[in-house]
């Protein structure tokens, strides 16, 4: 009984997180929505250009708060005053590159509105130093999930994503435009990092020691800075490529349809948050982490199959009544292209799964998949066969990687004592032990 118990509490976190996620994403559809509508085409058009290299500019973050989670997971940073002490470090050296990347931002705003051919400098000034601020949210996060703290992480996911709608909007309320809009994010970002910082004070406690620094975590981040930029290719590439392989209508209308097709890779991403200290936590205590994994593709594949059920039978009615009637002529592609983003939710969560157990040779999958996928789309001669390439590729990189989830890791007894920590590793492996306040 209490073997089940604490099974459907783990489940209750995945499906936790997973819901946190939702809701922030359905946020970042309000955003889309809202500032289409206040802004126009133009204005949004340029919000879009400084959001879009803003979302490639987070990719190293949130590979770092992987390699937090899992480093911290295993005892590596520290624990309680130690890991607090480890966290004070790095976040006076992520403020003052924040610093000094604001200075150069705002001496070179003219030519960075330049190149993403916008109008207003302000906003192309901000843009490096949010990605540098969300670098410390991610590392913030990543302790904060290494603590088990899965509900504080997905609290404040939830408080990023509708600040950055609330106080964007605020902006633009009192005339600021488009930079008003943008510099939302950032004032989202700096409050999230404000909260966790309180957060963690309280779980963590007066800091101790010197901590663990932080290019010691940049080392060996490598890996997951590499996954997440192919996941992010996968994610991305086919829409980019759209504007190329279709004409304007047809490219706008498939970028309608993805957005639904999606939803379901948003839910995956907040697993993500659960599976890759679980599977950890797990290994490094001698147990078989597939469980994690198995338990997370179970809750992607419930989601997933009552949205294909409705990509299905109403497609039209979905793409009306989110996008308009002129995007009703996507209903033929929506299922395939949530058959397509499904796999890639699968795809996420084996990444997510193999890269809690420092395992790197999925990699090379990833890449040929990432590498393929526009090749072949330039080859699509209509939307619909454009939307069947997806998906095969998407597929074929989902058995590839999960295949490579199916054998189990090799496990050693765990260890009784924290001084024990990392005793037992060997290259290319995690530790097998793991820290009693962990458990």
């Amino acid at each position: 009984m209490r073997a089940t118990g604490v099974r459907d509490s783990e489940t209750t976190k995945a499906v936790g997180l997973a819901a946190a996620t939702m809701g922030a994403n359905l946020a970042a559809v309000g955003f889309t929505v809202v500032f289409a509508r206040i802004l126009g085409a133009d204005g949004y058009g340029s919000l879009a250009a400084l959001l879009n290299l803003t979302i490639i500019l987070m990719v190293p973050g949130s590979a770092l708060q992987i390699a937090a989670a899992r480093e911290g997971t295993l005892g590596r940073l520290g624990v309680g005053g130690e890991l607090a002490a480890t966290l004070n470090g790095w976040t006076r050296r992520v403020l003052l590159g924040v610093g000094v990347v604001a200075a150069l931002s705002i001496a070179a705003r003219g030519p960075l509105a330049a190149l993403l051919n916008v109008r207003q400098e302000w906003a192309a000034a901000a843009v490096l130093p949010t990605g540098a601020l969300w670098l410390l949210l991610c590392l913030q996060r990543g302790l904060l999930q290494s603590t088990r703290s899965y509900g504080a992480v997905g609290f404040n996911v939830i408080l990023e994503a509708f600040g950055r709608l609330v106080i964007g909007a605020a902006f633009v309320v009192v005339g600021l435009g488009v930079t008003g809009a943008y510099l939302g994010t950032l004032a989202s970002f700096a409050l999230a990092a404000c909260v966790l910082a309180v957060v963690q004070r309280r779980r963590l406690g007066v800091p101790t020691g010197v901590g663990h620094p932080l290019g010691q975590l940049l080392r060996g981040a490598g890996v997951p800075i590499g996954a997440l930029v192919l996941v992010a290719v996968l994610q991305n590439v086919d829409v980019i490529m759209a504007r190329h392989a279709l004409d304007e209508v047809e490219s706008g209308v498939y970028a309608a349809a993805t957005v639904a097709g999606k939803a379901v890779v948003w839910i995956a991403v907040g697993l993500g948050f659960y599976v890759l200290p679980e599977a950890t936590h797990r290994a490094a205590a001698g147990e078989d982490p597939r469980t994690v994994l198995l338990r997370a593709l179970a809750v992607i594949g419930a989601i997933a199959a009552v949205a294909l059920v409705a990509f299905a039978t109403i497609p039209a009615l979905l793409l009306r009544t989110a996008f308009g009637a002129e995007f009703e002529t996507g209903d033929d592609i929506l299922l395939v292209l949530g058959m397509a983003y499904a796999s890639l939710a699968a795809t996420y969560l084996a990444v997510q799964f193999l890269l809690g157990l420092h395992r790197r040779t999925f990699l090379v999958a990833l890449g040929l998949a990432a590498l393929a996928e526009p090749l072949l789309l330039l080859g699509a001669g209509s939307i619909e066969s454009f939307a069947a390439t997806v998906l095969s590729v998407q597929a074929v990189a989902a058995v590839a990687v999960l295949a490579l989830c199916v054998r189990r890791p090799e496990t050693a007894a765990p260890v009784t004592d924290v001084t024990d920590l990392g005793s037992a590793r060997t290259p290319g492996r995690e530790s097998t032990s793991a820290p009693l306040s962990l458990r």
